[in-house]
This record gives structure tokens, sequence and C-alpha cells, in this order.
């Protein structure tokens, strides 16, 4: 059972901090870079960064169960309290959902697919986006069979915020297969709503955080994890 990782976070601050056992130092990779992380979990929404050691994010979620994330803000969903640390190890089972970014994958590696239009529903979100599935196949049987974190572009989500009802446009967003409640055909019309980014930050909480590390505005919305 996921315990929630807002509630553990805040534990851990409450209490003395210890000093941090030193980390193994990984082999070098020629795709190794940082990127901005941004996903949603049980209690809270979680903002934050990533080494990539794969071309995608899809990939390096789809290859490892344990995520180390630096500069990490976590704003609860109840009320909107944050927390922040310098730290913080994030298992793939606690993730509902994740913001995709970054470059293309290797082009030479896509097939070709089309877009069936689908929603779902996990944890407390619900999703609707587009699954790229082989030509002729059904996209209920395809997502039950693919990898466990699966991209779906053009996506949107809905979900509570401190009491509100919260909507907002994604981009490209990669669901935790393992976590789906319930998936099923959706229509364009559905999909295609106009509806506001969501933003990259908790506006309420950006001042309580060093995560960003820049006046830099946040990057746009990206839909290149499309496969």
């Amino acid at each position: 059972m996921i315990d929630g990782l807002f509630r553990r976070l805040a534990h851990s601050n409450a209490r003395d901090e210890a000093a941090p056992e030193a980390q193994p130092i990984p082999p070098p990779s020629p795709l190794r870079r940082e990127e901005e992380f941004a996903a949603y979990t049980e209690d809270c929404r979680i903002f934050g960064f990533i080494q990539l050691d794969s071309e995608r994010l899809t990939d390096t979620l789809n290859e490892r169960e344990e995520f180390n994330l630096e500069s990490v803000l976590l704003v609860a969903l109840d009320d909107g309290r944050a927390v922040e640390a310098r730290e913080l190890v994030v298992r793939r089972d606690e993730l509902f959902a994740v913001r995709a970014g970054g470059p293309r994958g290797n082009m030479a590696r896509r097939s070709r697919t089309r877009p069936s239009p689908m929603i779902l529903k996990s944890g407390p979100y619900t999703i609707h986006g587009y699954l790229h599935v082989p030509p002729g196949a059904d996209p209920i049987q395809h997502i039950r069979h693919r990898r466990p974190m699966v991209p779906l572009t053009s996506a949107w989500i809905e979900y509570q915020a401190s009491g509100d009802h919260h909507r907002a446009r994604i981009g490209t967003i990669i669901v935790n297969r393992a976590l789906i409640e319930w998936v099923d055909r959706s229509r364009d019309e559905d999909v295609r709503v106009d509806l506001p980014v969501e933003a990259r930050y908790d506006p309420r909480a950006k001042d309580m955080t060093g995560y960003v590390r820049s006046a830099a505005p946040p990057a746009a919305e990206s839909e290149l994890e499309a496969s």
C-alpha cells in the first residue's frame, strides 16, 4: 500500500536531520543529463530535478523502480501546504503520473501509430489524452500490455486541490499503468477542450523553496514523449 509521499517527507523534516550517507557515484553516461521533474502522487504534487541516463524520461521511468530527485518541492493536495528537501528518493509505485518534457527519442526506434482518444482514472486524478497504438490495435488491450509507464499526448488532467476542482492542460503525461483504476475510449472533442496550461510549480509555494534554480520562465509545454 502506498504511504502518502507528502506525509512521509513532512514527518521526516520534523525529525532532526542526520548526516547524509555517501552515495556511490554512477558510471558516466553520454546520455546523462538533468531535467525538470513534475509528478502527481496520492496526496501531493512533486516538483524538482532528476538525472536522466536514457534518451527519454519515459525510458528512465520504465528502467528503474526508484529515482533520486534534487531540489524538491511537495505541495499537498488537501490544503496546499508545501515542504521542501534537497534530495528525495521516490519509488515508481508512488507516482500516478509524470509530466513529460525534453528531446524526442531516437527517431529510428519509432514505428507507425495512430492516436486514440482515451480517458482514465488513477487515484485522485482523471486524465484525458491520446494513446498512440499500432494501426488496427485495440487501445485498451494495448495499454494493458505496455511497459509500466505509458505516455499520452495532448493530455489534460482534473483533480481536487485545496478544496477546489482543478482542470488543466498538460501536453504529454506519462501514466503509471499499474495504478490505473479504469480506462476507456474517449472522443476527440473530449480531449481537445480549451483549458489553461498546468503550471510547472504552485504559485502559492514558489517563494517557499529554492527548487527553481534560475529566474528563467518555466519551459514550454512539450508533446515529445509520444511513443
